[in-house]
């Protein structure tokens, strides 16, 4: 298996975690297999962080799912509404609680990242390396599950 990188992924890391398919005329098609997973974004984080950020939302903002470590639509409607709604929160998230991570929810996640978890970039609504370093520092300083 070719073992090249691009934007820090590889095909194999790909293909380990179900989002690499090649279809029959061999182009490789990126997305997330099976509809259990269709919508998960961890930004990053491993099961253990992810299920510490489900842990934490689950009490405060509305969060019914399990704690699985896998960030799904769900887990984010409940991200939205703490970036909705908490009070200290540098740029609220004005956008639908659909639990879809688009960039007005990335803008506002920056924002929060930027504040207190030592996130350094632009708010700009692309999860990039220094979004989902920050997110992992905020998931790891939450108490363990």
């Amino acid at each position: 298996m070719e073992q090249s990188r691009q934007n820090g992924v590889s095909r194999r890391g790909l293909i380990r975690g179900g989002l690499l398919a090649v279809a029959a005329s061999g182009v490789a098609v990126v997305g997330f297999a099976g509809p259990a997973s269709a919508a998960v974004v961890n930004l990053g984080l491993d099961r253990q962080g992810a299920k510490r950020i489900q842990r934490w939302i689950l009490t405060m903002y509305g969060y019914t799912g399990a704690i699985d470590g896998a960030l799904g639509t769900n887990s984010w409607k409940a991200l939205q509404r703490w970036l909705a709604t908490w009070p200290s929160q540098p740029s609220p998230y004005k956008g639908d609680i659909d639990g879809i991570v688009g960039p007005k929810t990335i803008v506002s996640l920056q924002a929060n990242l930027k504040k207190f978890n030592g996130y350094t970039g632009a708010l700009d609504g692309i999860a990039g390396r220094g979004t989902k370093a920050a997110f992992w520092r905020k998931a790891y300083s939450m108490p363990p599950v």
